[in-house]
């Protein structure tokens, strides 16, 4: 018998959405098709989801679209919610340290927001 695994993909923010929306019909689809590998995979491949070096708990999904890269910024939030928070277009081989300020400053105004 097959056991099911699955994360439940929340979004906070607009920033997720907004990024979502500028993209073309097919890369929204290839979005869609990654994060439902990340919702029902156990072990989710490092090729789709990775994390962030030297930050606390901060992941990427990765999406290779035709020629483009795009990364989406995400966190675990009671053990098997996947939070995600925005999304960028990357445009050279190290994550952009801007890109990753604002992630961790959205991930942290998640946490203030759920205290209230």
């Amino acid at each position: 018998m097959k056991m099911e695994f699955s994360r439940k993909v929340i979004v906070y923010g607009n920033e997720f959405w907004d990024f979502y929306h500028a993209q073309k019909e097919s890369v929204q689809k290839k979005i869609d098709w990654v994060i439902g590998l990340v919702k029902s995979l156990e072990m989710i491949p490092q090729k789709f989801f990775k994390h962030i070096e030297e930050t606390d708990g901060l992941y990427e999904i990765r999406i290779k679209a035709g020629t483009n890269a795009l990364r989406i910024f995400c966190f675990f939030d009671q053990g098997n919610i996947v939070v995600l928070i925005n999304g960028f277009l990357k445009k050279t081989q190290k994550t952009p340290k801007n890109e990753i300020t604002k992630a961790l400053q959205l991930k942290q105004r998640y946490y203030d927001e759920k205290k209230k």
